[in-house]
């Protein structure tokens, strides 16, 4: 399979989360609304705590990746 369309260019990749939404639903037998409800909480309010630290998070990954001598 072509990794996308050759007409329109679409990429046939699986989208972020793909993967966590059948997870949950085959592990714990959640419904989609069950996993809405728990997941718009989540991503309402994670990004405004996660802020805080995702700088510092990314400099540290980038000075293990990239050390400067």
């Amino acid at each position: 399979m072509p990794p996308a369309c050759v007409l329109c260019r679409l990429s046939f990749e699986r989208a972020q989360g793909y993967w966590g939404y059948f997870l949950l639903w085959t592990r714990f037998g959640l419904s989609t609304t069950a996993q809405f409800a728990i997941w718009i909480p989540f991503l309402l309010v994670f990004p405004l705590w996660f802020f805080r630290y995702s700088r510092s998070l990314w400099l540290a990954l980038e000075f293990y990746l990239n050390p400067e001598p």
